[in-house]
């Protein structure tokens, strides 16, 4: 049998875990093909930038098109997210359908596009991006119940497409620095300290130490690991976490 062909979608590959993942797989030896609401700085002949807003059903829609169309993507790597932080009181709709479009419909629609070649090849990895918040966390109702959603679907698609050859796995981290987390926390604050303090590892994480995780899941030696979520969050999901 022939070798898989080594072309990957990540969403949300311009920047933070994203770019950090991209550059893993281009290291690699694979085709990164990173869909984001923008380019990015990261440069390499084998990496393809797709500018789309993936929480935009239409754009998404021809997105997924053009993976279909191309009939060699063997990996999705689904990291794009955003937060929308709320307390109860203040939670928009708007905000839960953006994020149900984003966490969820997108990786449906990428993964339907993605699946034709997958099944071809009879090999396939696909790494859901979940979070820490899937356990719950204050100010999270839309992110959290999104981010929880991921494992129960990646779960059920284990079970669907494990004989096959496809594999389907979710990494979900915990405080990570990336823009996001400074989003939320301010940089060089006692917040940001307190934070680290509370971990268990006594350390915030880097986007590298979850570009590792999902190395590990989309290595074509790894094909017995399948419905599994690995929580790459200093020991957060242990406990409990105030941020």
């Amino acid at each position: 049998m022939d070798e898989p062909s080594k072309v990957a979608v990540v969403t949300g590959g311009s920047a933070g875990i994203g770019r950090t993942i991209c550059e893993h797989l281009l290291r690699d030896g694979y085709e990164v093909i990173s869909m984001a609401r923008r380019a990015g700085e990261l440069v390499h002949p084998r990496l393809i930038h797709m500018q789309v807003d993936l929480s935009d059903r239409a754009a998404t829609t021809a997105a997924a098109s053009a993976i279909a169309q191309r009939g060699d993507v063997t990996t999705v790597v689904h990291n794009a997210g955003v937060i929308r932080a709320a307390l109860l009181p203040e939670v928009q709709l708007a905000d839960v359908d953006a994020l149900v479009n984003l966490h969820l419909a997108c990786a449906i629609q990428l993964v339907q596009a993605a699946l034709p070649a997958m099944r071809a090849q009879r090999f396939g990895r696909i790494v859901l991006l979940s979070s820490r918040a899937a356990q719950g966390l204050a100010t999270r109702t839309a992110y959290s119940a999104t981010k929880s959603g991921m494992l129960g679907m990646a779960r059920t698609w284990a079970l669907e497409l494990a004989p096959e050859g496809i594999t389907v796995n979710v990494v979900a981290p915990g405080p990570i620095r990336t823009d996001m987390f400074y989003d939320v926390v301010e940089a060089g604050s006692e917040r940001e300290r307190a934070l680290a303090a509370a971990l268990p590892v006594k350390r915030l994480g880097e986007p590298a130490d979850v570009a590792r995780a999902v190395d590990f899941f989309i290595d074509p030696d790894n094909g017995f690991i399948t419905g599994q979520t690995l929580f790459v969050c200093g020991g957060s999901s242990v406990g409990s976490l105030t941020i």
